[in-house]
C-alpha cells in the first residue's frame, strides 16, 4: 500500500514537540495510509535528547546543529533565523525522503514560527497546513489585529501601558491591550514585524489545525466562520500524558512519595513552565504568601539563566539561598519546594487541589484533563491573553495577575499572592466546579462521536484530496541530476 506522507516542521521547545507527537499519533491511528515525519530542531544551548516516537508509522529526526548570528535581537526574532538556517536542511532531508518509490508526499505541517517552510513545501509542489500550538482565540487574534494593522493603519502601540481595550471577534469581552503579547510592541528589535510577517504567511496554507476543542472555546470556533481564512479544523486537546519523561526518575519518585501523604486535593502546585523562573525579591513574596496562606503546596523553583545570555532555567545548588530566613524549616510540615517537576504526574496525583500557573496553553489543557483548578499567573508570550480569555471569557480560572510579565519589574505582593491561594483552594468556587465540567467533556471530544474526532476526520479527507496529482520538485540540484542523467542514455 503506498504511504500518504506528511512532513512536520514544529518549533523548537518540548511544548511544541509534545503536541506535534500528539497530532502525528492520532493521523497515524486513524488512517493507516498515513505517515509522518517529524523533523526536530534543537536550540544551541539545549542539552536534553531528542524526541522519540514508538509507533512504526511516525519517524522524529533530529537535524544537525546550525549556527546563526550571534548580533542582539529579541527571542522571536531569533527564533524565526533559527528556523530559516534550517531551511536547506529540511530539504535536502525531504529530498532523500521522496526519493523511495513507495511514498506519496502529502503536504508540510508547520508551527506557528516555522512558516519559512513553506516555500520548501512549494518546492516540492505540495500543500502547507499549520498546526496552532495555542488557543483558537489566540489566531483569531493574530489574524484581526493583522488585519487591523495593515488594512487598517492601526499602532499598536496606541495599547502599550495603556488601559485601552480592543473589541476582537474571537473574544467575548473587549481584549485589554495590558494583556497583548508584549513582541507586538518591539517595532525597534523587529518582534512586532516578525508576527505580523507569520500571520500573514498563515493565509497561504490549506488549513489550520488547532489545539482546542469546540466545547472549551465555541465562540473563538464560530468566529472563523463565513470569514476568509482557511478551514480551521479544532482538533484537540493533544497531550503528552506519559508520566515520569523530561527529567531525573529520582527526583520524580520522591515528589511522588511527599504526595502520596498528602491528604486528597490539598496541596497547591505552582509550576511556571520550562521559561519559567523569577528574581529573588518576587521568591521571597510567594514565600510569604504561601506561608500566611496555611495551604500545603509544592513549589517549582527555578533559577533564571545568566543575565543576558539566551537558555532554559536550572535548578539551585542550594535553594536556602533565595528563600527567606527559616522558611524550609518553618514550612517543613507543609510543603515542598523542588526544582524541575514531572508536572504531569503531578497534575494527575489526587492529593492536588490546585495549580498556579503560567498558563501556557499546553498547561491549560493539562489542567482541564485532569480537572485541576488554576490561579493564572501569566509570564511572556501569549500567556497573558491566555489568562484573560480562561478568567474573564470563560471563568475556567481564578486570578493571582493576569497583566503580569516577567520583564516588566512588577512584584507581586505578598498579599495578592495570599488571596489568589485561599480562593483557588475554595472548594466551593464555580470556577472549580466548571473546570470539573469541563474535564468530563474534554474526556469525550476524542472518541468516536466527539467533535475533535470528527473534526481530525474531516481534516484527513481533506489532506488526502489535495495531494497534487503530479509532484513537481522544482530544486535546481535535482534538475541538473536529470539533466546529467539523460546525457548518459544513448539514443
Amino acid at each position: 500500500m503506498e504511504q500518504t506522507e506528511l512532513v512536520f516542521v514544529p518549533s523548537p521547545g518540548i511544548g511544541h514537540l509534545a503536541a506535534t507527537v500528539e497530532i502525528a499519533k492520532l493521523l497515524t491511528q486513524r488512517d493507516r495510509r498515513v505517515s509522518v515525519t517529524v523533523f526536530i530542531m534543537k536550540f544551541p544551548f539545549e542539552s536534553n535528547g531528542g524526541m522519540t516516537s514508538d509507533s512504526d508509522s511516525i519517524r522524529c529526526v533530529t537535524l544537525p546543529s546550525v549556527e546563526i548570528s550571534s548580533g542582539p535581537m529579541s527571542p522571536g526574532v531569533f527564533l524565526t533565523e533559527f528556523v530559516k538556517a534550517h531551511i536547506p536542511l529540511v530539504r535536502d532531508a525531504v529530498h532523500e525522503l521522496t526519493l523511495s518509490n513507495s511514498v506519496r508526499l502529502a503536504g508540510f505541517v508547520i508551527d506557528m514560527f516555522c512558516t519559512p517552510m513553506i516555500d520548501v513545501a512549494d518546492e516540492f509542489g505540495v500543500p502547507s497546513y499549520l498546526f496552532f500550538t495555542s488557543s483558537a482565540a489566540f489566531l483569531g487574534f493574530m489574524f484581526h489585529l493583522q488585519f487591523l494593522h495593515d488594512y487598517k493603519g492601526l499602532d499598536f502601540n496606541e495599547f502599550k501601558d495603556s488601559d485601552a481595550v480592543l473589541e476582537v471577534p474571537s473574544y467575548v469581552n473587549s481584549v485589554p491591550g495590558k494583556v497583548f503579547p508584549s513582541v507586538m510592541f518591539d517595532k525597534e528589535g523587529g518582534g512586532t514585524e516578525m508576527l505580523l510577517h507569520h500571520t500573514r504567511r498563515f493565509k497561504q496554507v490549506k488549513g489550520i489545525m488547532v489545539n482546542t476543542f469546540i466545547e472549551l472555546e465555541p465562540h473563538a470556533i464560530q468566529s472563523f466562520s463565513g470569514c476568509n481564512a482557511r478551514p480551521v479544523y479544532p482538533v484537540g486537546p493533544l497531550l503528552n500524558i506519559q508520566v515520569g519523561s523530561g527529567g531525573a526518575q529520582q527526583d520524580a519518585n520522591a515528589i511522588m512519595s511527599w504526595l502520596d501523604d498528602q491528604p486528597p486535593s490539598s496541596v497547591v502546585f505552582l509550576c511556571f513552565g520550562s521559561m519559567g523562573s523569577f528574581g529573588v525579591d518576587q521568591i521571597k513574596e510567594i514565600a510569604h504568601g504561601l506561608e500566611h496562606s496555611g495551604q500545603r503546596f509544592l513549589w517549582s523553583l527555578r533559577q533564571p539563566p545568566q543575565k543576558g545570555r539566551m537558555g532554559f532555567p536550572s535548578d539551585y545548588a542550594n535553594v536556602k539561598e533565595v528563600l527567606p530566613e527559616g522558611f524550609l524549616h518553618r514550612m517543613a510540615g507543609t510543603g515542598k519546594v523542588i526544582g524541575w517537576a514531572p508536572q504531569v504526574a503531578v497534575l494527575a496525583h489526587p492529593a492536588i487541589g490546585g495549580f498556579v500557573s503560567h498558563c501556557g496553553w499546553n498547561s491549560i489543557l493539562e489542567s482541564i484533563w485532569y480537572g485541576v483548578p488554576i490561579a493564572a499567573w501569566p509570564m511572556y508570550a501569549e500567556q497573558q491573553i491566555n489568562a484573560f480569555q480562561m478568567v474573564k471569557d470563560l471563568g475556567l480560572v481564578v486570578e493571582i495577575k493576569i497583566d503580569y510579565n516577567k520583564d516588566s519589574g512588577y512584584i507581586v505582593s505578598a498579599r495578592e499572592i495570599e488571596n489568589g491561594l485561599k480562593n483557588l483552594m475554595n472548594m466551593n468556587n464555580e470556577a472549580r466546579v466548571k473546570m470539573k465540567e469541563m474535564q468530563k467533556i474534554s474526556r469525550t471530544v476524542m472518541i468516536d462521536g466527539g467533535s475533535s474526532h470528527f473534526f481530525l476526520g474531516q481534516f484527513i479527507e481533506d489532506m488526502i484530496a489535495s495531494i497534487p496529482c503530479k509532484q513537481q520538485i522544482k530544486k535546481k540540484y535535482f534538475f541538473l541530476k536529470i539533466f546529467f542523467l539523460k546525457k548518459k542514455i544513448p539514443n
